[in-house]
């Protein structure tokens, strides 16, 4: 059974940081695309990153680019996403995604966990 579990979201003030972790089972990690996707309130899913498991090659959605840190840990089947700088405009349910693309997004993901809520208040 495939599961994908976030964890590490909270309420920050912003400047701050937090580091968002995924916990994956139930499938070949090093075989896929894994990426965070966030839901902000009364919006639609933005993909912010990913990063493929076998190369490492990571991309970022502009939004995020030099604030966010993406990587993974194969061995234990963990992704990980680092957030640095935080602001208002990021509060939003967290949810990472298996993908076969590093050019995918959206609802091209094979799984993808509930989410973890990030609140940064001002």
């Amino acid at each position: 059974q495939v599961q994908l579990v976030e964890s590490g979201g909270g309420l920050v003030q912003r400047g701050e940081s937090l580091r968002l972790s995924c916990a994956a089972s139930g499938f070949t990690f090093g075989w896929y695309v894994m990426s965070w996707v966030r839901r902000p309130p009364g919006k639609g899913p933005e993909w912010i990153s990913a990063i493929d498991t076998g190369s490492g090659v990571t991309r970022y959605a502009d939004s995020v680019k030099g604030r966010f840190t993406i990587s993974k840990d194969n061995d234990k089947k963990m992704l990980y996403l680092q957030m640095n700088s935080l602001n208002t405009e990021d509060r939003a349910n967290y949810y990472c995604a298996s993908y076969q693309s590093l050019w995918a997004s959206g609802d091209e993901y094979d799984s993808r966990g509930q989410g973890t809520q990030v609140t940064v208040s001002s």
